[in-house]
């Protein structure tokens, strides 16, 4: 019996210790405060070449865009964002193929619904060397593990 209760009780402290670290939102929150201690001061608006050379999501309210492969852009966003984790595609309005702050949207596409604009409230440009050296130094470390996808590689989607 006391085996039996000791096994339950194991199994029960490795599903929640499991459930903590699998959980989408702290991943969400861990990366986000990384984009945001690599982020510079905000800017009115980013030069947009036509497309995005990848996207990252950070929860539902702010997401990293790259418009090269070394140029990337924290944009916060007014309010949540829904879908904007599991979205498949995104687009960004532009005005003459600049982004602006508190005036251009970020569009979420891919789940079968109308798009929904969420607005773009700030805009940091990213400091891309960085935060791959600090995903490295983490991985080192042994607090991300090897093979987690870091979101630091633009990417269409997650």
């Amino acid at each position: 019996m006391k085996r039996y209760v000791f096994a339950v009780s194991a199994a029960l402290a490795l599903f929640a210790m499991s459930a903590c670290a699998t959980d989408p939102k702290m991943r969400d929150a861990d990366r986000l405060a990384l984009y945001r201690a690599h982020a510079g001061a905000p800017v009115p608006a980013f030069q947009y070449y036509g497309r995005l050379d990848g996207w990252t999501p950070l929860g539902d309210s702010a997401l990293a865009v790259w418009t090269r492969p070394n140029q990337a852009y924290l944009l916060e966003l007014q309010g949540r964002c829904s879908d904007l984790d599991f979205a498949s595609a995104i687009t960004v309005s532009n005005q003459a193929g600049r982004v602006y702050a508190r005036f251009d949207k970020v569009m979420v596409l891919g789940q079968g619904a109308l798009p929904f604009p969420c607005h773009i409230g700030q805009i940091r440009p990213l400091d891309v060397k960085a935060i791959k050296q600090a995903q490295r130094d983490r991985r080192e470390a042994g607090t991300v593990p090897e093979s987690r996808d870091d979101g630091v590689t633009p990417q269409d989607g997650k």
